[in-house]
């Protein structure tokens, strides 16, 4: 005979409402009723009836979640730690890759909402990000991950990316580095604030911050090796070149770092280079990277128990999480540098 809720419910002598708000993860329990309810289902091997839920509640038990690239680490390591919030509250998560092309996202939009997704998440490749509700939808809410458009009234969590380029021009500073370039990206928040914190960081320190010294690429998340080797090339021409790279992620550094050694020159004797994410492999490379620190995983816990509460309170007033950042040096800035 299946378990019913109120089987649990007697066996712990509580009601069944409790029971329910547990299973739909309520923040109005107590953690010590939530483990007596959850250790009772797992005794008796649970398996609530989602379906029968969903009908009742008018609810799929489904998130949503839009990512340039799936395969990008960052994003995949925010994935994974999303999905485990949510699997603790019996929701399951629907992936889907933008591909860095705003009509194939919106596109995919269509799709997850057109599926009764309780919440969407979504980092964004759109220049700017429209209203991507059509006349009669049901205002399903979002949150922004990783990308902000400050003009929208929306949730957003990520990391604090102006941080993030002043951690890493100052830290490039330190070492005694004079002629600091930046390879970033195009339009995205992240690479907007990255480049202002790079700026801003030169500009008080009285030290060149020449337009020469700044590449700018497209398709980062998806080719970002590939865009920092070619963008390091472009800077290897100059007449005067930099000693050392701000690179607006860890694979744009992996692809950098490669045409430098290929044009014979030193990493970081001759160029030191700063990444940002931290990527697991980071410090397996064959120059470990110093890179900005993300926190990707706790950035999925974060959009996750904020997207669980939007599916109980679609009306919270807008709220930004901001994570921050923290520098990982590595022998990419500091030779014999302990990781």
């Amino acid at each position: 005979m299946a378990i019913r809720l109120k089987d649990i419910a007697r066996d712990l002598g509580i009601s069944t409402v409790t029971v329910s708000k547990v299973l739909r993860g309520n923040k109005d329990i107590s953690a010590k009723t939530r483990a007596r309810v959850l250790k009772r289902m797992q005794e008796l091997d649970y398996k609530p009836n989602m379906l029968a839920r969903g009908l009742a509640s008018g609810r799929t038990y489904t998130m949503g979640l839009v990512v340039p690239d799936l395969v990008h680490p960052f994003f995949a390591e925010f994935a994974k730690s999303l999905a485990g919030v949510l699997r603790a509250s019996h929701m399951a998560l629907l992936l889907a890759s933008s591909e860095e092309n705003p009509e194939l996202e919106q596109q995919e939009i269509r799709t997850l909402l057109s599926r009764g997704v309780d919440a969407l998440l979504i980092a964004s490749s759109q220049a700017r990000l429209k209203n991507f509700y059509e006349l009669g939808d049901e205002k399903t809410p979002y949150l922004l991950v990783d990308r902000n458009f400050p003009y929208l009234s929306a949730h957003f969590v990520g990391s604090d990316d102006y941080k993030i380029g002043r951690i890493a021009t100052e830290h490039l500073i330190s070492i005694g580095k004079k002629r600091i370039a930046h390879i970033g990206g195009r339009e995205m928040s992240p690479s907007l604030e990255r480049l202002r914190g790079y700026r801003d960081t030169l500009q008080e320190q009285r030290m060149e911050s020449r337009e020469e010294l700044i590449v700018t690429c497209d398709r980062f998340e998806e080719l970002g090796d590939e865009a920092g080797y070619q963008a390091m090339q472009d800077l290897l021409t100059l007449q005067k070149r930099p000693d050392a790279i701000f690179c607006y992620n860890d694979l744009t550094a992996i692809g950098a770092m490669q045409a430098t050694r290929e044009a014979g020159l030193r990493v970081p004797e001759d160029i030191a280079f700063v990444g940002s994410g931290n990527l697991r492999y980071a410090k397996y490379l064959r120059t470990p990277l110093t890179s900005v620190d993300q926190q990707p995983e706790l950035l999925g816990v974060q959009a996750g128990e904020l997207a669980l509460e939007l599916t109980t309170n679609p009306d919270l007033p807008p709220k930004a999480i901001l994570l921050e950042p923290r520098l990982i040096v590595r022998h990419s800035t500091v030779a014999n540098q302990a990781s």
